[in-house]
């Protein structure tokens, strides 16, 4: 697996790298982000080869669009491709304590799936991000609002699809189930699925998976850290978004374990992991500096021999 290596996204004329750049990081994710670090982060990316972006008002509330943005802006077009997310409009207030992102814009989010919301979310993320156009853009944690989401968001979208306002439309979750019920009852290109296909968190292969294959729906892999536990599973690490329990802890090191003794790096195994279905065009991966970026890359260098895969397959199944 290489960083330049290139898939469509569904039906589509969109394509991705095997490796993509998540911005949520950039965005203050866990710990305040200078501009210069949120530069390098992005510099390292594209010098390793790294052309597939993703973003959303979300993160950070608009400062993770504005910082790459400001990056992109004398890069050739053709050359990069960028999603965002719709589902949250960002009006100015005082950060939100508990949004999970720190040093970001004095905005406050608010929930909205309407059509107008869609439209106009769409349209203050190409302001914030100088951007000309976005190539995929995906509806963002409906996971409370299936109606709006699905009767109103998604059809917007299919329209702007239509028009050829942008390539693709997805959606984008932490969850499985809800995804496979876009991916039956819509014609969605993608879905972005967070944290639930990981070396410790299977979920998405019950069902969603092999729904995607048979409607050819791609399946961009995201959170395969599960919020950093499988990057170092040390005391005080994440799990999806919040301090990892004792048993979470105990095993991502059963599986770090079983990769150290073959030579491989946990992190390498978890990047590599998702990338094994055929349904997963490929990983989006956050980070927060060059530094990281750069170990993200040379770990999806690492081959990852069948009898380590064998290993950890039986190291979940009997955990």
């Amino acid at each position: 697996m290489t960083a330049t290596g290139q898939a469509r996204l569904g039906r589509s004329s969109v394509t991705v790298g095997r490796t993509g750049l998540g911005t949520g990081p950039l965005g203050g994710l866990f710990a305040k982000v200078s501009d210069e670090q949120a530069h390098a982060a992005l510099a390292a990316a594209w010098d390793s080869g790294i052309r597939y972006f993703d973003t959303a008002p979300h993160y950070g509330a608009g400062l993770a669009e504005e910082r790459l943005g400001a990056f992109l802006t004398d890069r050739p077009r053709a050359e990069f491709t960028v999603s965002t997310k719709v589902g949250r409009l960002l009006q100015p207030g005082a950060p939100e304590p508990d949004a999970g992102f720190h040093g970001g814009r004095d905005r406050v989010r608010v929930l909205d799936y309407s059509a107008d919301g869609v439209r106009r979310s769409l349209s203050e993320s190409l302001e914030r991000s100088g951007l000309d156009a976005f190539d995929l853009v995906l509806i963002h944690d409906p996971d409370d609002h299936w109606e709006p989401a699905v009767r109103e968001a998604y059809p917007a979208l299919e329209r702007l699809r239509a028009e050829g306002v942008v390539k693709a439309v997805g959606v984008g979750m932490n969850q499985a189930a809800m995804l496979g019920r876009f991916v039956t009852e819509t014609d969605i290109d993608c879905v972005m699925l967070s944290g639930r296909y990981t070396l410790l968190d299977r979920t998405a292969a019950e069902a969603l998976l092999p729904r995607c294959q048979e409607r050819g729906v791609s399946v961009l892999a995201c959170g395969v850290f599960n919020s950093g536990v499988l990057a170092d599973p040390r005391p005080g690490a994440h799990f999806d978004y919040a301090p990892a329990s004792e048993d979470v802890l105990r095993r991502a090191r059963r599986l770090a374990d079983r990769c150290a003794a073959h030579g491989v790096a946990l992190p390498a195994a978890a990047i590599a992991f998702p990338l094994r279905h055929p349904a997963v065009t490929g990983v989006v991966l956050g980070a927060r500096s060059a530094d990281e970026v750069l170990r993200n890359v040379e770990h999806t260098a690492t081959r990852i021999p069948d009898e380590l895969w064998a290993e950890l397959d039986a190291t979940e199944t009997d955990a």
